[in-house]
């Protein structure tokens, strides 16, 4: 069995009176691919902003790599190896795709301002390492025709594409993806499986989703945890949670 990458336990979270996620605890082990389901409102994308350091929990503990991360910052967790795209997707619209994934990349911020400002060799090396990673990140997502579009002209289902990209440029070890088939079509939704498996293996990474798309969610995860109410009911393989009655009876309940 290989090894832990991620832990949560008794993960909480309150707002003044009103409790959004209750002692949920999660383990992902390297390399998996976890689904994190349940109904709206189910404190899904809570546990994504406490997981990343968006935001603090009120209780609980959070490991990663080894190293107790509880109460670190969004941007020093984004250093450690923890990235993730946004369930309302967040681009520079103005901006064209490729300048959207090379401003992210690393190579970009391998000099300094005098640097940038003089056009050093270390300039030049590092705006040239930045623009070869983000046209390879492009070609990985289906998007190298598109460098010079601008991000906000794309279809839907590219900028989410793009996003997923922004993220890769992080250099990631675990990739939390907030509802990366919303919106997109049947035969959309099949080339994304297709590529969050790519990429996983590309990367070597570790990857946890968010998705209302049963059938997506089914078809590309190895376990699945499911929230409802803020709280675990239960966990397991895509065929244990098909069968669970807890999760039957809670999306039923949502379509009631």
């Amino acid at each position: 069995m290989s090894e832990s990458l991620f832990s949560c336990r008794e993960l909480t979270k309150q707002y003044g009176g009103l409790t959004a996620v209750r002692n949920v605890g999660i383990e992902i082990r390297k390399g998996e691919l976890v689904g994190l389901i349940g109904p709206n409102g189910a404190g899904k994308t809570t546990c994504f902003n406490l997981i990343t350091g968006a935001d603090e929990p009120s209780a609980g503990r959070i490991r990663f790599c080894g190293s107790d991360v509880t109460n670190t910052r969004d941007f020093r967790m984004a250093r450690l190896g923890v990235a993730r795209t946004f369930q309302n997707i967040r681009l520079w619209r103005e901006m064209n795709v490729l300048d959207n994934v090379r401003a992210v990349c690393r190579g970009s911020s391998q000099y300094g301002l005098l640097a940038a400002f003089l056009r050093l060799p270390r300039f030049r090396r590092g705006e040239r390492e930045a623009t070869n990673e983000a046209r390879s990140l492009l070609k990985l997502l289906g998007l190298d025709g598109k460098e010079a579009e601008l991000a906000g002209d794309l279809p839907y289902g590219d900028q989410r594409r793009l996003e997923i990209a922004r993220a890769l440029a992080l250099r990631p070890r675990l990739l939390l993806l907030d509802e990366p088939a919303a919106g997109m079509n049947p035969s959309e939704k099949s080339d994304l499986m297709r590529t969050i498996q790519a990429i996983r293996a590309e990367f070597d990474l570790t990857i946890l989703l968010i998705d209302h798309d049963m059938k997506f969610v089914m078809g590309i995860c190895e376990r699945i945890y499911v929230l409802d109410h803020g709280e675990e009911i239960a966990q397991g393989s895509p065929e244990e949670i098909r069968r669970n009655p807890k999760v039957i009876e809670a999306y039923l309940g949502e379509q009631a």
